[in-house]
């Protein structure tokens, strides 16, 4: 392989878009660019109170175009851009948005352009909690059980809930859309100068782990499990798909319109697109049976498994098992938690309220930015305490094991001595608690999960919780080094599309870097914790009771 060959990784988060450049043989980052979402930045078209988390699609579109084209520039411009054979796209997800015939999202239509439903439907928007739960019950009346491979419950954050939702609230995009697109979908698909959805290459990861898509029922469940639950779902599985496609084929190449745009040339290979915990778990080096966790607002936690040793194992209560949604050739299986670094971002939030009233702006968010370090500076002093406050991981409901977004987040032990400190603590605790829940369900289901992979911002900023993860687990963690891993793994599927490397494998080995730290349990704390993850699973019980009631 020459030295020549370069691919760009682009990875949506929640409240940017990254790419980077990496030369495709030793997996080195010539250059890296964040934009941040403009609309997203000043809260437009959210309600926090109602749940409601939309993202205007112009927002990823001005992201798309000045990252990679500031990634060009940084690495060298015009001969930089001669070298990239290659972009692939991560998301996150479900993510979905309403679209015309012509695969436009309806949010770029006339007449739409300030119409929240009319935009991607964020992956932690919960406006649809009342139609996943018909879906849950109306699957209970076939005699094939299609929300067998998406661990059994169908959750509010996923593709069909939301569709759902938005034709009963909005009758305008009720007569209007065509179809219904992904947002890992839709960016390949842009990028190609697709004009027709139907031609559109709909990846299997998003499709198998939130659409209900599986090999054994020949596509999607059919028509009348969607139309006989409510008729305004009638005929979409005929304007969906029946084929999907790993992450390792293209998409298409670049088109004109784009190549134009981005300085590239039209024989640039445009991979399948994929959720980004997917993405990540390949450029952060997964291997069979450990547990990728990419850490970020929320946790989204990846295991990957011969298929020959998934034969007649269905974990219940996760978000899906998939072959080939990770690794082509292996069973992917999704899990994680709903609020995971949102959890220290709201305890921050609550406690900086004062500061909306210092006035000198820089010194307001000199403070802010301390805030999450020296609080675990402090809660790393307090001593163990078995009585100390304790708390569950639901701020936004619960993911996995069970998803059920109608939870809410408890504190006990509250006293005239729980100071800031205290309570983070015991927030930090219920994040790793929730954990230790995932890990259980993956070995009491038969899946032994052998180790864990931390990715994501968390991970690498956060030794606090690492180690307190690690003991509560009793199980070592193992850093990734690179910074931006699942913008690394788009760029490792990006050089195997462009059949740089023959596999995705192939590609990890040659890109990837390695761990640079790893965090080991302290066993002398293993009691300690078992006996508060006991009060842990009482508090949450008591909690889920309380919901049902």
């Amino acid at each position: 392989m020459s030295d020549d060959q370069l691919v760009i990784g682009v990875d949506y988060g929640t409240d940017s878009v990254r790419s980077i450049i990496v030369n495709a043989k030793t997996g080195r980052e010539l250059a890296s660019s964040v934009f941040l979402y403009p609309r997203w930045q000043k809260g437009l078209y959210c309600n926090a109170a109602q749940n409601q988390f939309r993202q205007h699609p112009l927002d990823y579109v001005e992201g798309l175009e000045q990252t990679i084209k500031s990634c060009i520039k940084q690495a060298g411009g015009d001969a930089i851009a001669k070298q990239v054979k290659a972009i692939s796209v991560d998301t996150t997800g479900s993510t979905p948005v309403a679209v015309n015939a012509q695969g436009v999202p309806l949010a770029l239509t006339p007449g739409y352009e300030e119409n929240p439903d009319a935009m991607f439907v964020l992956w932690k928007d919960h406006t649809s909690i009342k139609e996943a739960a018909e879906i849950n019950e109306h699957a209970t009346k076939f005699d094939i059980n299609y929300l067998q491979y998406v661990g059994g419950i169908y959750s509010s954050e996923w593709f069909w809930a939301k569709l759902l939702r938005t034709l009963r609230v909005n009758e305008p995009i009720r007569k209007d859309v065509y179809s219904w697109v992904e947002h890992c979908d839709w960016v390949p698909f842009l990028l190609t100068g697709g004009t027709d959805v139907a031609a559109m290459k709909r990846g299997r990861c998003s499709a198998g782990h939130k659409g209900l898509w599986a090999a054994e029922y020949g596509g999607l469940p059919p028509d009348e499990f969607f139309s006989s639950l409510d008729p305004l779902l009638k005929g979409f599985t005929e304007r969906l798909y029946k084929d999907t496609y790993t992450s390792d084929e293209a998409a298409g190449t670049l088109s004109a319109e784009w190549a134009q745009r981005l300085g590239l040339n039209t024989d640039v290979v445009i991979g399948v697109g994929a959720f980004d915990a997917h993405m990540g778990a390949v450029g952060g080096q997964i291997e069979p049976y450990h547990l990728s966790k990419v850490m970020g607002t929320s946790t989204c936690d990846i295991l990957v498994a011969p298929n020959k040793d998934m034969q007649g194992k269905l974990v219940a209560g996760i978000c899906g098992q998939v072959d080939g949604s990770v690794i082509p050739g292996m069973a992917g299986l999704e899990a994680g938690q709903s609020a995971f670094g949102d959890s220290y971002a709201w305890f921050k939030n609550l406690i900086a309220w004062p500061l909306q009233f210092v006035e000198n702006a820089e010194e307001r968010q000199h403070i802010e930015n301390k805030i999450i370090a020296e609080l675990s500076k402090k809660a790393a002093e307090l001593p163990l305490d078995e009585k100390a406050e304790l708390s569950v991981d639901w701020l936004n409901g619960r993911r996995t094991p069970d998803a059920n977004q109608l939870l809410k987040s408890a504190i006990t032990g509250l006293s005239l001595g729980s100071d800031a400190p205290r309570v983070f603590r015991a927030i930090a605790e219920s994040t790793c608690f929730g954990a230790k829940a995932i890990v259980e369900r993956f070995n009491n289901e038969g899946v032994p999960v052998k180790g864990l992979i931390g990715i994501g911002g968390v991970a690498k900023k956060s030794p606090y919780i690492m180690q307190m993860m690690a003991d509560i687990l009793q199980m070592p963690i193992r850093i990734h080094q690179f910074e931006h891993t699942c913008a690394l793994g788009a760029a490792m599927f990006a050089a195997t599309a462009a059949g740089i490397y023959p596999k995705v494998e192939d590609a990890m080995t040659a890109m990837g870097g390695g761990f640079d730290a790893t965090y080991t349990p302290d066993a002398s704390r293993a009691a300690f914790y078992e006996n508060r993850y006991k009060k842990f699973k009482e508090l949450a019980g008591f909690i889920e009771y309380q919901t049902a009631k």
